[in-house]
């Protein structure tokens, strides 16, 4: 249950790059329509919803930074809770929510109606991520079998991104030959993406009733000897340093990932040869529309099927980041067996990141221009995903051992969603804010990319160096 937890709260996360462009295409077209009925120029109407646009740029900004940021403070509530009612119970109604949530979403009908549900979403994926990494630990009481579990249990996130890709080429094909039903009278890939997102929901309803409690957590509870947690706690005098330096830590690595990696389907939906075989794919469909029912296809709808092409085209080339991913973090799993100092098995993978990330992203700015340059930037991204995905795999095995067990679940959230989900997010807000330009730039966003994914991955290293060594004693309290 917490491996299909981990794959899918991944999964709802990286929904939204590959989805942000075609949903606010769609959900803007309202805005767009009254603009232009008050007496703006449509060109002028249209341009400030174009990728690049004032409107575009606000709200992606919005659905990248504010569902995290409302992660991260309710997240924060739901590690408390984990430590309060117990690690299943949480565990269980933490999916329950970011799956319906998630499905809820495929039927917006507004951009802050999409906005709400994403902020349900990354609730119930924040609160998961702390309940299950809680839960694990402390099912398993031999050191070796405990990293084995969280290591391995962990690597099935990356199996979240390749499926999310995989249903994003699944639902752009089964949208472009209507094969599903239409949703408000059109048949929009970015709807049944988000849909699908409902999935981890269906075995949880029969699981649920056969998994165990955490013994220990239980044990403790039922003997009355269960410490009242507290987020003051973790600034006490023998646990301020761990929390402060692992919260910024998680953030560095957070920052890597969203500064540029998650940006990379908006830097790829510019790539010369990705506009131009998604155009004449475009055309080809539109020819046999129209030889079929003897009608010329709309402009606009021509426009949204070359979108669609844009959209599977890209997917194909960034899910090379989670096979990437998944790789780094089996390798994650391995070396933390044989490696027993954490900042040195941290460093095998935070080094090379801090190096090759920036350098990847500063090559494809320019590189996107080039015809032949697709094969190499799967290579990069595949390079890119290995280094980075495994460090997130590292505080889940981490952080559950230096915490004391009636604060893990409180100092694993605060962590995870004050670092990671808020400080870390930050990042794609910094990228999309920093890029923005008229007409859009791929090349400056790329760029940009690079410049904020090295200043995080440049603190995460130096930050290293002071990282607590964790003592066994802490695991087993």
């Amino acid at each position: 249950m917490a491996a299909i937890g981990f794959a899918f709260d991944i999964y709802e996360l990286l929904m939204l790059p590959l989805i942000i462009k075609p949903a606010i295409a769609a959900l803007s077209s309202g805005e767009v329509k009254a603009l232009i009925d008050g007496g703006m120029d449509p060109t002028k109407a249209n341009e400030l919803w174009l990728p690049g646009g004032d409107n575009y740029i606000f709200w992606a900004r919005m659905l990248f930074f504010v569902p995290a940021l409302a992660g991260g403070v309710f997240g924060l509530l739901g590690g408390y809770l984990t430590d309060l009612l117990g690690r299943r119970r949480v565990l269980t109604g933490s999916i329950l929510l970011y799956a319906f949530s998630a499905m809820a979403a495929g039927y917006s009908t507004s951009l802050s109606q999409l906005l709400f549900f994403r902020c349900l979403v990354f609730i119930g994926v924040c609160v998961e991520f702390v309940a299950a990494v809680a839960w694990l630990a402390e099912l398993f009481d031999e050191p070796k079998q405990r990293e084995k579990v969280l290591g391995y249990t962990q690597a099935f996130s990356s199996v979240g991104g390749l499926m999310v890709g995989g249903a994003n080429i699944i639902a752009a094909w089964l949208a472009q030959n209507q094969q599903v039903p239409a949703i408000y009278g059109q048949h929009e890939a970015w709807r049944y993406t988000l849909i699908s997102g409902v999935i981890p929901a269906l075995p949880l309803i029969f699981i649920r009733p056969f998994l165990p409690e955490s013994p220990k957590w239980q044990q403790k509870k039922l003997a009355g000897q269960l410490k009242r947690p507290s987020v003051l706690q973790l600034f006490s005098p023998g646990l301020v340093a761990t929390t402060v330096i692992t919260t910024l830590m998680f953030a560095a690595s957070y920052g890597i990932a969203f500064g540029a990696i998650q940006q990379l389907p908006q830097i790829l939906n510019g790539h010369v040869s990705v506009v131009k075989e998604a155009n004449a794919q475009a055309a080809a469909q539109a020819s046999k529309l129209e030889a079929k029912d003897g009608k010329p296809v709309p402009p606009g709808k021509l426009k949204g099927m070359a979108a669609n092409f844009r959209d599977e085209a890209v997917a194909k080339v960034t899910i090379w980041q989670e096979i990437g991913g998944l790789a780094g973090r089996f390798a994650l799993a391995a070396l933390a067996l044989m490696i027993v100092s954490r900042r040195n098995l941290l460093r095998i993978f935070q080094i090379p990141a801090l190096i090759f990330v920036p350098l990847l992203f500063y090559w494809i700015s320019t590189a996107i221009k080039q015809d032949d340059s697709l094969f190499w930037i799967q290579l990069g991204v595949f390079a890119a995903g290995f280094l980075v995905v495994a460090q997130f795999s590292f505080w889940g095995n981490y952080i559950p051992r230096v915490f004391p067990l009636h604060l893990r679940g409180t100092g694993e959230s605060f962590a995870a969603n004050i670092g990671g989900r808020i400080l870390g997010t930050a990042a794609a807000w910094l990228t999309l804010t920093f890029s923005a330009a008229k007409p859009p730039d791929p090349g400056k966003m790329a760029m940009v990319g690079a410049i904020v994914a090295g200043s995080y991955a440049l603190i995460g290293t130096i930050l290293c160096f002071f990282l607590p060594e964790p003592q066994e004693t802490m695991a087993d309290e």
